[in-house]
């Protein structure tokens, strides 16, 4: 029973990594830009790597991840952002360590969203469509949804660490569910996580209104 529940655990920090996003609905006022605020339209290739561990937890027990990489693009507005390929390691519970793996991509149909807010975000970002399954001992367990979380451009003193002048999002408090798997597998987790970034090229990213 441990066991399960652990793997459980693991499925969910899995799904939580790729948990970058913000939702689809009013990107059309967003503009994403290379270099600065002010510098030229960004559309292409996006980089998310994970700052700090990645926290999940359930009614039965607890995880984390230690590296957490997805790979995806964006348009210039904010809209699609698709993820394209995602890996993970580093990934433990109490028993030892947990293959992880991404299933079902490319994750369609999220997006960045400029829009600050009162907590000090300069917006929210939404990774949808996402599935990521995690195996021990030969027993399996999938998690998938959508997260949300806040973002913030790289000169933001609120981003989560103010040591990496990178574009950087937050994801507090999510929540994944249970596709598939065993009965013991928990029907949610809760999701705690930071991530930076960048454009496949190196491009510092920033969002504004267009």
């Amino acid at each position: 029973m441990p066991r399960i529940r652990n793997l459980a655990v693991m499925g969910a920090a899995a799904a939580s990594a790729l948990a970058l996003s913000s939702s689809p609905a009013s990107a059309a006022t967003t503009a994403i830009h290379s270099g600065s605020i002010d510098g030229p339209a960004f559309a292409g290739g996006v980089t998310a790597t994970n700052l700090g561990n990645v926290s999940v937890v359930t009614s039965l027990s607890n995880a984390t991840c230690t590296s957490a990489v997805q790979n995806g693009t964006i348009q210039s507005d904010g809209s699609n952002l698709n993820v394209t390929s995602a890996s993970f390691s580093g990934c433990t519970s109490s028993l030892g360590s947990v293959t992880v793996t991404a299933q079902n991509l490319p994750w369609t149909g999220g997006s960045v969203v400029y829009a600050p807010d009162a907590s000090g975000a300069d917006g929210t970002l939404t990774v949808a469509n996402y599935s990521v399954g995690a195996t021990v001992f030969g027993i399996s367990c999938v998690y998938s949804g959508t997260l949300t979380g806040s973002g913030y451009n790289p000169d933001n003193p609120n981003r989560p660490d103010t040591s990496v002048a990178q574009a950087q999002a937050k994801i507090t408090n999510g929540v994944v569910s249970k596709a598939s798997g065993s009965f013991l597998c928990p029907a949610t987790a809760t999701v705690n996580a930071a991530y930076q970034l960048v454009g496949s090229g190196g491009e510092q990213l920033w969002a504004s209104s267009s």
